[in-house]
């Protein structure tokens, strides 16, 4: 039983000697820091999207895919190719994700006239709606996060000479 305790402690003062080192076992990686809090504050601002689909009753994909129709240039038509390849998903899942988003009545399959074995998707007057609503939130929320976004961007784009840069990740926190 000694022993055991003197395992337990050996190790728990390892383990925060490790902390106190602020290594975690990992020797320093340049830039890793920066580059995890830029990733938490994109992960922030995607949350709060996941959220605003879910209150507004669609999925995070469906408010994208209603983005990507509504903001495709006029000279491009929202095929499930161009959608597939905006949203950076397979066909498939585009197929699936347009036939989810049909049912829910924001968009529409119309043929294309000029090739008739292709569809065009484009939103309904519900889906229009909804996209205007949802669009009005995350360009808010983007307003309050923006400073933090680009702070920490910035700290991975443009590091800071490697005394400063141990307090960047903070100074992005608390912008």
């Amino acid at each position: 039983m000694e022993r055991l305790k003197s395992q337990t402690v050996c190790a728990i003062e390892m383990e925060s000697a490790l902390m106190e080192d602020h290594s975690n076992g990992v020797a320093e990686i340049p830039r890793l820091k920066e580059l995890a809090e830029f990733r938490f504050q994109l992960r922030q601002f995607l949350a709060f999207s996941e959220i605003s689909s879910e209150r507004h009753g669609i999925q995070a994909q469906q408010y994208q895919l209603l983005q990507v129709i509504a903001a495709a240039p006029a000279s491009q038509p929202a095929s499930v190719s161009y959608l597939a390849d905006r949203m950076v998903l397979r066909h498939n899942s585009t197929v699936e994700l347009v036939d989810r988003a049909e049912r829910a009545g924001l968009v529409r399959r119309h043929t294309d006239e000029r090739d008739l074995r292709r569809s065009l998707i484009r939103i309904t007057p519900t889906g229009e709606h909804l996209l205007r609503a949802m669009v009005a939130e995350h360009i808010q929320e983007l307003e309050r996060l923006s400073d933090r976004i680009i702070a920490s961007l910035r700290a991975v784009t443009h590091p800071a000479p490697a005394s400063q840069s141990a307090s960047v990740a903070d100074n992005a926190a608390s912008v």
